[in-house]
C-alpha cells in the first residue's frame, strides 16, 4: 500500500524565513513560462509566468516557496518579487503576446489602490501594461468583494487586465466572476482531465462557455494532457488552453508551437480542422458607442440625423454595459414632456441593461443558436461584438441570417446530405494534410456490390437505408480519435485510418455488414442467396445478395505526392476487392510507382 506524505519544510521557522529573505533579496527566483494557446488558430496567445526557487534550495518547488511565505508572513513580498521576476524575464526573452502572472486578492488589495508603482515598473522595463494579465489566485471566501472590484477597476484604468484562476476549485469563484467581470477565466484542470469520459464535466464546461460568452470573458482550459480532452474542449467552444499536451513550462520557451502540434484538431468550430467557419467579426458594423454619462439628447440627435442607425452601444471605459434601442428612445421622447424630463440625464438610464454581447471569435453557428434561443428583440436590435472583453462593433440579425443562408447553400460541397458525412472536398483536403504531415496512414475505399440492381428492385428508400447502414458501421468501427470517415457519394465511402488495428476494424465492418445487410432482403431472396433481374438485353440474370467490398492502400511518408495519386490507387484496389466473392477486403501490396502505373494502364 502506497502512503502519501504531504511535503513539508525540512528546517525550523527561522531557517525558512532567512532562506526566503535571501531568495527574494538576492533575486534568486527562477521564472518559467507555459504557453497559452489559441485552440482555433493553433497560435500562442501568451504565456503564464510560473515561478521556481533556486534548484539547490529546499524552496525550489512553488508549493514549498509559498508555504514558507505564508508561515513567515511574506506573501506580499514574494508576490511582488514573482511579478517583477516574470515581467523582467518575459521582456528579456522578447516573448510574443500576453503575460499572465499570478497574484492573490489580498496582495492586490494591499497595493492595488495605488498601481502607479507597478505601472511605472512596466514602463521602465519596456512592457506595455496592456499586455499584462493579473491572475487572481487563492480566491478564498471573504467579504471584500466591493473593495476588490474597486481595486481591479483602478488596475484596468492603467491598462492591466484581470483573470480569475482555477475556476471550480475555490469556494467563491462564481461570486468573484459575477462581481469582478474578469477579462479571462481559467478553468481548473479537474474539469479538463478525462472530460471526454465524464458527461457531468462536459455539462459543467458547456455552462461555463455560455457564461463566459454572456459576460465577455475569455475561457482558458488548464491542464490539457490528452488529445481526446482537447477535441472535447474544442467541440464545446473553449477557445484557449494550456497544458502538457500543448507545451510544458520552460525557462526559455518557443515563440511558436512545436511542429508536431500540426496534428492536433485545433478548431472546435471546424470539423476535422479543415475549413474556417465565418465568425461574428465577419458581421461587424462600425457603430460609434456613447459613454454611459453622455445625455440622452445626444443619442436622440444621432437617431434623428441617421435613420439607418438602429441601436447605439453604451460603454464604460471601453467595456459595453448597455444598448440604446432606436424605437424605444424615439417613442419615449415622443410622449409629452419626456424629452424635457430625460434629455439632459445620462443615457445609461434609458439603455437596455441586458444586451446580447458576443465575442468576435464566436462562430456564426453558435451565434445563430444563441440569437434564436434569446428574446426576439436581439434579432431586431442586433448584438454587441467584443474583443478581449472590449467593445469592437455591432452585428445585425439580418446579416447573421444572410450568412447562415450562404453557409447552408455551400454546405453541399462539404457534406453528403444523406449521411451528413464529409464529402469530396474535405476528404481530399484531409488526405493532402496527412501527406503534408508525413505521417503513415491507411486509405480504405468502400463500395457496395450489385447496389444498382438492389436499388431498382427494392426502391430508393431501401437503397438509402443500405447506404446509411454502411455509414453507421464505418463510423462505429473507426477510431474516433484518429480516423476520418468520408462519403464520396452514392454507395462509395473513404476511410482514412491511423489506428494500428485498422485491419481488424475493417474485418469487423465486413462481418457485421454480412449479418445486418441480410435483413434488407425478403425472406425468399435470403433463402435463394440472391435475386433475379432483367438485363439490358432482356435476359434474366441471377445476382447474389448485395455485399461490401473494401480496397485498402497503405500510405507511407514520401510515397505519394497528392490526393489524385492516392485516389487512382485506391480505386484500383477497390476493383480488385470487387473481383473477390462475398464481403471482401483487398490490400494493395505493390510499390506505389507500380500501382500507379497499373492504374494508368487500366485507364488507357
Amino acid at each position: 500500500m502506497q502512503t502519501c506524505v504531504e511535503p513539508s519544510l525540512s528546517h525550523g521557522p527561522v531557517g525558512w524565513c532567512q532562506e526566503l529573505e535571501e531568495i527574494i533579496g538576492r533575486r534568486k527566483l527562477q521564472p518559467v513560462f507555459q504557453p497559452i494557446v489559441d485552440l482555433d488558430a493553433g497560435s500562442i496567445l501568451g504565456y503564464e509566468g510560473l515561478i521556481r526557487g533556486p534548484s539547490d534550495s529546499t524552496l525550489h518547488s512553488p508549493m514549498m516557496l509559498f508555504e514558507a511565505a505564508e508561515r513567515c508572513q511574506m506573501t506580499l513580498s514574494l508576490d511582488q518579487a514573482c511579478l517583477r521576476a516574470c515581467a523582467e524575464r518575459f521582456v528579456e526573452l522578447a516573448l510574443p503576446g500576453l503575460l499572465f502572472v499570478n497574484t492573490s486578492p489580498e496582495t492586490l488589495l494591499l497595493q492595488g489602490q495605488k498601481p502607479a508603482a507597478i505601472l511605472g515598473f512596466f514602463g521602465q522595463i519596456g512592457l506595455d501594461s496592456k499586455r499584462v494579465i493579473l491572475e487572481l489566485t487563492e480566491t478564498r471566501p471573504n467579504g471584500g468583494y466591493l473593495a476588490l472590484r474597486e481595486v481591479t477597476g483602478v488596475c484596468r484604468q492603467g491598462g492591466l487586465r484581470i483573470a480569475l484562476d482555477d475556476l471550480g476549485e475555490g469556494f467563491s469563484n462564481l461570486r468573484l466572476w459575477s462581481e469582478l467581470r474578469p477579462d479571462f477565466v481559467k478553468l481548473d484542470k479537474h474539469f479538463v482531465q478525462n472530460i471526454h469520459l465524464d458527461p457531468l464535466k462536459e455539462q459543467f464546461v458547456r455552462s461555463m462557455v455560455d457564461i463566459a460568452r454572456q459576460s465577455g470573458a475569455m475561457l482558458v482550459a488548464e491542464g490539457i494532457e490528452a488529445a481526446a480532452e482537447l477535441r472535447t474542449l474544442c467541440r464545446l467552444g473553449v477557445r484557449y488552453g494550456q497544458g502538457y499536451l500543448l507545451a510544458r513550462p520552460q525557462a526559455n520557451p518557443a515563440h511558436e508551437l512545436p511542429l508536431q502540434t500540426d496534428a492536433l484538431p485545433w478548431a472546435g468550430s471546424r470539423r476535422h480542422g479543415l475549413r474556417n467557419q465565418p465568425l461574428a467579426r465577419d458581421l461587424l458594423l462600425e457603430v460609434m458607442p456613447l459613454d454611459a454619462k453622455v445625455p440622452n439628447e445626444t443619442a436622440y440627435r444621432r437617431f434623428a440625423d441617421h435613420p439607418e442607425c438602429f441601436a447605439i452601444p453604451v460603454v464604460e471605459d471601453g467595456v459595453p454595459v448597455g444598448l440604446l434601442r432606436r424605437h424605444h428612445l424615439l417613442e419615449s421622447f415622443a410622449k409629452p414632456f419626456n424629452r424635457e424630463l430625460y434629455g439632459k440625464k445620462p443615457c445609461h438610464l434609458m439603455m437596455d441593461k441586458q444586451p446580447l454581447v458576443v465575442s468576435a471569435d464566436m462562430n456564426v453557428h453558435e451565434l445563430s443558436s444563441l440569437v434564436v434561443a434569446a428574446e426576439q428583440r436581439y434579432l431586431v436590435d442586433g448584438f454587441i461584438i467584443t474583443e478581449s472583453g472590449r467593445y469592437l462593433g455591432m452585428g445585425t440579425g439580418f446579416a447573421l441570417m444572410r450568412k447562415i443562408t450562404e453557409l447552408q447553400l455551400s454546405a453541399a460541397r462539404y457534406a453528403n446530405p444523406l449521411t451528413g458525412l464529409p464529402g469530396n472536398v474535405p476528404i481530399n483536403e484531409t488526405i493532402d494534410r496527412l501527406l503534408g504531415m508525413k505521417t503513415p496512414f491507411v486509405v480504405a475505399y468502400a463500395d457496395l456490390d450489385h447496389f444498382k440492381p438492389f436499388n431498382d428492385l427494392y426502391g430508393y428508400a431501401a437503397g438509402d437505408s443500405l447506404i446509411e447502414l454502411v455509414a453507421h458501421l464505418l463510423l462505429e468501427h473507426a477510431d474516433p480519435e484518429r480516423d476520418f470517415v468520408g462519403h464520396v457519394g452514392g454507395d462509395d465511402f473513404v476511410v482514412l485510418m491511423q489506428a494500428d488495428d485498422w485491419e481488424a476494424r475493417l474485418q469487423c465492418v465486413l462481418e457485421v455488414f454480412g449479418r445486418q445487410a441480410a435483413q434488407h432482403f425478403s425472406e425468399c431472396h435470403r433463402e435463394a442467396g440472391g435475386f433475379e433481374v432483367t438485363a439490358r438485353n432482356g435476359e434474366i440474370m441471377f445476382l447474389p445478395l448485395t455485399t461490401l467490398s473494401l480496397g485498402v492502400v497503405r500510405v507511407r511518408p514520401g510515397q505519394f505526392g497528392n490526393h489524385y495519386e492516392i485516389g487512382a490507387v485506391t480505386a484500383e484496389a477497390k476493383k480488385q476487392a470487387k473481383k473477390m466473392p462475398g464481403n471482401s477486403l483487398f490490400v494493395e501490396r505493390r510499390q506505389p510507382a507500380a500501382a500507379v502505373a497499373a492504374c494508368r494502364c487500366g485507364q488507357a
